[in-house]
């Protein structure tokens, strides 16, 4: 898809979905500096209660914010200039939940590749749903979760 093609499907977006695609923009870049410029251990104590879940039941009325949140992180990921992978989506996705006072849970998950090379992953849950990471979590060992909620 061209540019201009591009442009025209952005701006026939409705504006709730516009400034949420902002907002997801600019937390992926947030998180991508985080990620880049700071040693984890410095990142970790903003994430949440260390090996702390949230309840995986959730509100009827925050299911279609987690479901335009999703969509809008994924979007926004694909089109950065810079590289939006799962830890800065996750953190990204976090963020924006906690901003609408909705917990979350972030996992970290380490494996194997095929050449026996260790890789991590992340991904994010609210409630039953999966705001991001879901597509490849069932891969890979937890190792580590961060609680975001004023319950546990």
């Amino acid at each position: 898809m061209g540019k201009l093609m591009k442009l025209r499907v952005l701006l026939s977006l409705d504006f709730k979905t516009m400034l949420l695609l902002i907002e997801a923009t600019l937390l992926l870049g947030w998180a991508r500096l985080r990620i880049r410029y700071q040693p984890f251990a410095q990142i970790a104590p903003s994430l949440g209660q260390y090996m702390k879940e949230t309840l995986t039941e959730a509100s009827a009325e925050n299911r279609e914010t987690l479901v335009r949140i999703r969509t809008a992180i994924h979007l926004a990921s694909r089109h950065t200039p810079w590289d939006s992978k799962c830890l800065a989506r996750a953190m990204a996705g976090m963020q924006m939940l906690k901003r609408r006072g909705i917990s979350s849970t972030l996992y970290l998950g380490t494996t194997k590749d095929e050449t026996g090379k260790l890789i991590a992953h992340a991904w994010l849950r609210s409630g039953p749903l999966y705001v991001s990471g879901a597509e490849e979590m069932h891969r890979f060992t937890v190792t580590g979760m961060f609680a975001q909620a004023t319950y546990y």
